[in-house]
């Protein structure tokens, strides 16, 4: 029977009623005569009533999209047309405000490369029509690939609007990826231009990629033209090369333009971890964008007066999802650096200093700055911040008594949790309902998700398969060069047939609320009861003598499972003693029927480049799998630590007999 969750937050009925989700429905009273009794209520009927509600979505948020001559011809996944003969462009949303409101801020970087820096709107407008002209110079047009390897700072999101502006097609790969990673990204989709930066600073050092960049644009065939932003060599260097030097870009200040697309014109490509295989190249629409993120950002309740923040590498989805809020009208800072340089305060330091009202980052965050001990909201004036977001992976419930006791009392906690795939999110926040211990708040409006038992029923208060029933605008148009579909197919609807399976373990409360508890294909299945990973590591991690974990449950050897915790210490190595308390952990907070066959001590959990830990290549790699196939380290956040699991394979090579 499900356990109704503590109550940490409740919005007081003046800010819920101040919330562009309460305006929302105060609209869709006035203008389409529909009131509902509760937000389930509103839920229902947004993915029932699919045209009513995105037609609602259009119009409410006044989103620059018109010409259709119907919604959803067809409701069916894969395949789903939406809004056909209708025109737009991602970009002529976020530059309206360049119009509306020039003189207001609308970007501000901090990095640790270029110092802090401010543009108004009218500016970023301007710089973005300087790219364009150079742009058009070399070519581009329509349908042509630009790829960029940029970090996360002015100068990507203005390459972002100039490109995508023109009609382009927009790639981003983060600076400190590795060299295979990069390739095996743009390769695929031929690219005409590569946009640059030559090296950056982390942590205190500067990192040199020139050489890198200079045999990436060599392998990279199709290039026709390409720029560098020169910020660790001299630009006259690069200009030798064949380069075009970011700063000639931007030498010939003028109005952006915008080219109006097809809402399902690709508007950019993104691309899955990567961790085994060749990565999936997930083609998005101008439309489906467009829409999603003005609904993620009612969501989130931002607006034109918001100043927001989420902490992310450009190589991940969560660099995209700032465009939301500049389509919101917000001013967004975006931070370029180490978070722990020169300490886990550094990254609160910007949100004081720029007095946010919305910051976001990855759980793994939050969680180490709950390892590290820091104080927030003691050290610094956190007095403008409303609302913080979580993704990546699940927030643990530790992760919300820190936010709580070391943030913030009043405040608004939202947790997310969508992926790449749709470039939003299936669950997340609500700013007119409280915020339970450890869930995230609602299912979002327009996303029929549900929890599957095996059997592909709905269940409710019981962790289930994360499914999506109904289409969605910004569900992948295709992967490229998936010309059959077959790939597509087999990554989302192989399991049920129409209905998307998007391969988390999800449990939804009846009050509408849910916990994420990690990826499906890493259950622990233990003699017929299935747990998600998050569950052991909440357990484990939330001992002070443990700062990491990883655990695998291989299930080969004539028993129900054998489970395998990797445990990375604190300090003093991994004692009898330590052992014992890990053991009595998990008994108390799990069961003693999942504790550890094995536990195994490490120097590093290994982790994607947006922060998750790898289990599934792990769990392929000691079940016998090929190393070679099981994982492909140029896209991991730390290739060495996959190491000592190939030596840990190499001891238990009777394991896999």
């Amino acid at each position: 029977m499900h356990e109704e969750r503590e109550i940490l937050w409740t919005p007081s009925p003046e800010q819920a009623e101040a919330s562009r989700m309460a305006e929302f429905l105060r609209w869709l009273k006035d203008e389409r005569g529909l009131e509902f009794e509760d937000y389930q209520a509103l839920w229902r009927w947004s993915v029932s009533d699919l045209d009513g509600f995105w037609t609602a979505i259009i119009a409410f948020c006044d989103l620059p999209v018109s010409g259709w001559h119907a919604v959803l011809p067809e409701r069916k996944m894969p395949g789903a047309d939406w809004f056909p003969g209708a025109k737009t462009n991602l970009a002529a949303q976020i530059l309206r405000h360049a119009r509306d409101r020039p003189e207001a801020v609308a970007l501000v970087g901090q990095s640790e490369t270029f110092g802090r820096e401010e543009l108004t709107w009218a500016e970023l407008d301007v710089r973005v029509g300087s790219l364009q002209a150079s742009l058009r110079a070399m070519g581009v047009g329509r349908g042509d690939r630009v790829v960029a390897v940029l970090p996360n700072t002015p100068a990507s999101v203005i390459a972002f609007l100039a490109v995508s502006g023109l009609g382009a097609i927009w790639s981003l790969c983060a600076p400190d990826m590795g060299h295979v990673a990069i390739l095996d990204r743009f390769r695929q989709i031929e690219p005409k231009v590569l946009i640059a930066q030559d090296g950056y600073a982390h942590g205190g050092k500067t990192h040199d990629r020139g050489d890198l960049l200079a045999s990436l644009a060599g392998e990279l065939e199709t290039l026709e033209a390409k720029i560098m932003l020169a910020a660790v060599r001299e630009g006259a260097g690069w200009t030798g090369q064949g380069w075009t030097l970011w700063s000639e870009t931007q030498a010939d200040p003028q109005p952006a333009t915008v080219e109006m697309m097809e809402f399902s014109d690709p508007v950019w490509v993104v691309y899955s971890s990567g961790t085994t295989g060749n990565p999936k190249p997930i083609v998005h629409g101008h439309g489906g964008v467009l829409i999603e993120g003005a609904k993620q950002a009612l969501h989130q309740d931002l607006g034109p007066e918001d100043r927001f923040s989420w902490l992310t590498s450009s190589g991940w989805i969560m660099w995209n999802s700032q465009l939301n809020a500049l389509c919101a009208g917000s001013m967004v800072a975006l931070f370029d650096g180490a978070p722990n340089y020169p300490d886990m305060l550094e990254v609160w330091r910007m949100v004081a200093r720029e007095k946010l009202t919305y910051f976001g980052a990855g759980a793994a965050f939050f969680q180490g700055c709950l390892k590290a001990g820091v104080r927030p909201g003691a050290a610094l004036d956190l007095s403008s911040l409303r609302a913080l977001g979580s993704t990546g992976s699940p927030l643990s419930q530790e992760g919300y008594d820190w936010i709580y006791s070391e943030v913030k009392r009043d405040l608004w906690l939202g947790p997310i949790s969508g992926g790449t795939d749709l470039a939003g999110a299936f669950v997340g926040s609500n700013p007119m309902l409280p915020v339970r211990a450890g869930e995230m708040q609602c299912r979002m409006l327009g996303n029929a998700v549900r929890a599957f038992d095996e059997d592909g029923n709905e269940v409710i208060g019981q962790v289930g398969e994360l499914v999506c029933t109904e289409p969605l605008p910004s569900m992948p148009l295709y992967f490229w060069g998936d010309t059959d579909g077959s790939r597509l197919h087999d990554s989302y609807f192989d399991t049920y047939p129409g209905i998307w399976r998007h391969g988390d373990w999800i449990e939804f409360s009846p009050e509408g609320g849910s916990v994420i508890y990690g990826r499906s294909d890493a259950t622990i299945n233990r003699r017929g009861l299935r747990l998600g990973s998050s569950e052991i590591y909440r357990a484990v991690e939330g001992l002070d003598a443990v700062l990491d974990s990883l655990v695998i449950d291989l299930e080969f050897l004539g028993r129900d499972s054998f489970m395998v915790l990797f445990v990375v210490p604190k300090q003093g190595g991994l004692t009898e003693a330590l052992r014992d308390q890990i053991r009595g952990a998990i008994r108390e907070a799990v069961s003693a029927r999942f504790l550890p066959d094995e536990i195994v001590e490490i120097t590093d959990v290994p982790r994607t480049l947006s922060g998750k830990k790898l289990e599934v290549p792990v769990k392929k790699l000691l079940l016998g799998q090929d190393p070679a196939k099981v994982v492909n380290r140029d896209s991991m956040a730390n290739p060495h630590s996959f190491d000592q699991f190939l030596a840990y394979a190499k001891s238990r090579e009777a394991l896999a007999g």
